[in-house]
């Protein structure tokens, strides 16, 4: 099997994901991704007729989001017409999904230059709220089959099952600020950052806009569950509710609401892209790699619970690639609520200072279709800094699935 070389990554800051504050809000979603898809051609001198295959990572399309925005950021972005895109969604996991197919393609020997990547404006996502998957009340066969709640009401129960109470998901919200605050200071994310400007060429964002670095275990305590109202909110006429779809699966679950604001992920809006080559392709441009894609994998488990699919996940991906947890360096795992990565961390018995250690979605923020490319860059960036080898990127997905990937610095 072929290798799939990562020749560079990169991505846009995060802009707070709300209309009246965010500084990309007034973007369209296509102009983020041309942003990145232009930087990362521009970076590396890449004639983009022969780029393969984009293949693009969005959760929600739908408004401006929908017809295919890998394709159409690449046409605004300049790259030739020849340059094909696709555009998928595996809910959260579709930034890691991307740059997967997109490494896979080269893998099997099919393609020899390509570009995973994703775009969300979660600033949009008001214009969506009446047409979520979770509350369809037109698919009651599939509800009945698989209840799926709110994922902050899924993250409140896990805590609850897993005996993981309010003060330990806070603390880890407070070394994520932390983390984040450190690595912003240190420069740590400016090899992949790139700005974003306006179409009249004006400065629109240049550096990360959800941190909160005052952050304290003091102020947290202050915030007042964030999904405890919304777990009894009726869903439809006959008054089902989320409370009501977990206990279908756990009748006895009496949930613990430990989730707020300031321990879940943030809503943002970026993009983020990976260019991908074959070593044949890599070498004729004279490219260096930077890292190479070891092995990959994708796990499904219970869509009730929805977000504990990361630890069989990584199980899995570590097996295809014959490796063992101590063989990894360095974790990402997205921080969607602040228990999915407190219970990865305890299900594997991880060292907490190999994992997210510049911050996670709850100091930085969760563009759902591109958090994964942006963990993937962030995770080539930190072994090269940290002078480190093996890294291991997960996170959680709706619908209860995490794809995951293992690279190895080169």
């Amino acid at each position: 099997m072929a290798e799939a070389w990562i020749i560079d990554a990169c991505r846009t800051p995060r802009g707070i994901g709300k209309p009246e504050k965010g500084a990309l809000a007034h973007l369209h979603p296509q102009h983020l991704g041309a942003t990145v898809l232009k930087a990362i051609a521009e970076r590396n001198d890449l004639n983009t007729a022969e780029v393969d295959d984009i293949v693009w990572g969005t959760s929600a399309q739908r408004g401006t989001q929908k017809g295919d925005l890998g394709r159409m950021a690449a046409l605004a972005a300049g790259y030739d017409i020849r340059s094909s895109a696709v555009t998928l969604d595996r809910f959260c996991g579709s930034g890691i999904t991307s740059v997967n197919m997109a490494a896979t393609s080269i893998m099997a020997g099919m393609e020899d230059c390509t570009i995973g990547g994703g775009t969300e404006m979660m600033s949009l996502y008001g214009a969506f709220a009446d047409q979520s998957p979770f509350i369809d009340s037109d698919n009651l066969d599939l509800r009945e089959m698989h209840p799926q709640p709110h994922q902050g009401v899924c993250g409140d129960a896990i805590a609850t099952l897993e005996g993981i109470d309010r003060e330990a998901v806070d603390a880890l919200a407070v070394v994520s600020q932390q983390n984040a605050d450190r690595a912003i200071k240190e420069g740590r994310f400016d090899k992949s950052l790139v700005p974003v400007h306006n179409p009249d060429g004006s400065l629109a964002l240049d550096q990360e806009q959800f941190p909160r670095p005052q952050t304290t275990m003091e102020s947290l305590a202050g915030l007042d569950p964030s999904f405890e109202r919304l777990a009894d909110y009726p869903l439809d006429d006959a008054g089902t509710t989320f409370r009501a779809l977990v206990k279908k699966k756990f009748p006895d679950l009496d949930i613990n609401h430990v989730h707020h604001a300031g321990n879940s992920s943030g809503v943002v809006d970026a993009a983020a892209a990976v260019l991908m080559a074959s070593p044949e392709y890599a070498k004729a441009q004279g490219w260096q790699p930077r890292a190479r894609i070891v092995a990959m994998a994708n796990m499904g488990d219970d869509p009730t619970l929805m977000l504990n699919a990361p630890v069989p996940a990584a199980r899995k991906v570590l097996a295809k690639a014959g490796m063992s947890l101590d063989d990894i360096d360095l974790f990402e795992i997205n921080e969607a609520f602040s228990v999915v990565a407190e219970r990865f961390i305890r299900h594997l018995d991880l060292d907490r200072e190999k994992v997210n250690v510049n911050g996670g979605a709850m100091a930085l923020g969760h563009p759902i279709g591109a958090t994964g490319s942006i963990l993937i860059g962030t995770m080539v960036d930190e072994l090269e800094r940290a002078d480190k080898q093996f890294g291991l990127v997960t996170m959680c997905a709706a619908g209860g699935m995490a794809p995951a990937v293992i690279i190895e610095r080169v």
